[in-house]
């Protein structure tokens, strides 16, 4: 069976456009308005898609059921195995009381929460993305600030802001490695492009997170923490991005960033410091050395870092990571122009990596940081049980919402939507980084945003006379935008979240943060629209 993408089944672009969109209605009207359960919100934009797909776009019920399936694999492996395995440090960390020990840490270093956020939310989230990504920098980032003391919505959303900027060069730099891929253009072209698009958000960001927390007053405290960590930031990702390529530009700028905040802060302190919902003195006392509480976030650190480098994961591929064709849908599905060149069967392969995977080396992570912290192996296992236990309903959820997010991409609705924003002419460097923001949000992935609409951007680039490699690098630059709102991030910040009795659902986490992404999606476009037409020569040759 093989059947034939139609990206305007009705005739009319718009009115294709409006009936594809629907899912995506119904998803965000469910979470957002009617205060639907997540995993319920999903099935109903499923079942939504899944009627759209066959009834509009004459998609074979086959094909339907083995995208869904496929995503709900995806959403299982490695989505959900990164989450719980990023969980189950944590747990390990409270466990031990290695935890308390850390907030003592960040507490002294400053008791003023804006500070703790700028910290947490912005620098060490970056770094966590820039070696797991997936929903791993959101899980941590979250339960470390409630650990300190942090509401749950105010921490889950500052969590979310805060995985904006390192997005694109996340999982050392894996989005803009496979935007390469797609679309054959030079990976070191598109890492500069991106590196001299992104700066000027890292740079605002900060203030935008302090802002989102404390309101302008309280961002006008600390406005010299947040130059110096956005700046700082912006600078490395900047020279590391144009100078070296996309691998290390996250964990450099982290490293960078969370170094020049430690300085400034020997030399400078915020006048007025708001009242601490856990001050140092609250959290009590401990004999452990300090450096322990370090022990479950350097194991993190190295066995990602070390799993993610190129040589290691490409060796232990070829060992241990078999690709499955998925049944009924590998091959199954033509891709055509404008989307590609020319027709070309869009291949379905369920990659289990096995040692390479993200998830797989949290695992080892949380393991031998357990062991290190004098835990017995029956001791870890009843933890990951618990552990387990308690993500349950999130995992059946995550699963829901990638089985959406396959049977839209599969049916080609995505790119329904994405073709009704290239019909915009001379506006379109504007509208090209909502293409990937669009993406992002339906996918939960820069990556897959980029695979999705990486050669949508590049012939439409050409059409138009615009350069491809500008509106490719948009494509990612745009996406990092809608990371905030796509609906696997905003399972993952309530889930981090969660556990009390003030807890947010996805429904008002999502309402916290979806008009600071539209917001900063607009000034994206702004600026590319400034790139492409006032200084085209920023454009790398």
């Amino acid at each position: 069976m093989v059947w034939s993408h139609n990206y305007n089944p009705l005739g009319h672009l718009p009115l294709s456009a409006a009936v594809a969109a629907l899912p995506v209605v119904v998803l965000l009207g469910l979470l957002a308005f009617w205060h639907v359960r997540a995993q319920y919100a999903a099935l109903a934009g499923l079942l939504t898609a899944a009627v759209i797909a066959a009834g509009v776009y004459h998609m074979p019920l086959p094909l339907i059921a083995a995208a869904a399936a496929y995503g709900t694999a995806f959403g299982l492996f490695p989505i959900s195995w990164i989450i719980l395995n990023a969980i189950f440090i944590y747990q390990l960390s409270v466990q031990t009381g290695q935890f308390l020990v850390l907030q003592r840490q960040v507490a002294s270093l400053s008791q003023d929460r804006r500070i703790q956020a700028l910290l947490i939310a912005f620098s060490f989230g970056a770094f966590i993305e820039g070696a797991a990504g997936f929903g791993a920098p959101v899980a941590i980032t979250g339960a470390l600030m409630i650990g300190l003391g942090f509401r749950p919505l105010e921490a889950a959303k500052l969590a979310l802001i805060g995985n904006t900027a390192p997005v694109a060069f996340g999982s050392l730099g894996t989005p803009l490695i496979t935007l390469a891929k797609i679309t054959n253009l030079d990976l070191h072209l598109l890492s500069a492009m991106v590196g001299r698009q992104l700066p000027i958000f890292s740079l605002l960001v900060p203030f935008w997170l302090v802002a989102a927390q404390s309101g302008w007053r309280g961002m006008i405290g600390v406005w010299p923490a947040c130059l110096v960590t956005g700046l700082t930031f912006g600078l490395l990702q900047f020279l590391v991005s144009n100078f070296h390529g996309p691998w290390l530009v996250d964990l450099a700028g982290a490293i960078g960033s969370m170094g020049a905040l430690v300085i400034l802060l020997k030399f400078w302190k915020p006048r007025d410091v708001p009242t601490v919902p856990t001050p140092v003195a609250a959290l009590g006392s401990t004999a452990a050395p300090a450096w322990r509480a370090w022990i479950p976030w350097v194991f993190l650190t190295g066995f990602v870092f070390v799993w993610g480098l190129p040589t290691v994961k490409s060796a232990l591929n070829q060992v241990f990571a078999p690709a499955w064709e998925v049944p009924t849908l590998h091959h199954a599905i033509l891709k055509v122009p404008p989307v590609v060149p020319r027709a070309e069967a869009e291949a379905a392969l369920f990659n289990f990596n096995v040692l390479s995977a993200t998830g797989t080396a949290l695992l080892f992570a949380g393991l031998g940081a357990g062991l290190a912290l004098g835990l017995r192996p029956a001791q870890l296992i009843r933890t990951y049980l618990t552990t387990l236990w308690s993500l349950r309903v999130s995992i059946v959820t995550i699963a829901l919402m990638l089985a959406l997010g396959f049977t839209t991409r599969y049916s080609g609705t995505d790119t329904t939507l994405g073709l009704a924003l290239t019909a915009t002419g001379f506006w379109f460097p504007f509208f090209s980084p909502l293409i990937g923001w669009l993406g992002v949000a339906l996918t939960g992935s820069d990556t897959s945003s980029n695979v999705l609409f990486g050669n949508l951007q590049q012939v439409t680039a050409q059409q138009l006379g615009l350069p491809p490699i500008l509106t490719a690098a948009s494509n990612s630059s745009g996406g990092v935008m809608g990371k905030m709102i796509d609906a696997q991030s905003i399972v993952v910040a309530s889930v981090a979240t969660g556990g009390r009795p003030d807890s947010p659902d996805a429904g008002t986490v999502l309402r916290a943060v979806f008009w600071h992404s539209i917001a900063l999606a607009l000034l994206m476009g702004a600026v590319v629209m400034f790139q492409a037409y006032i200084i085209p020569g920023i454009v790398p040759q």
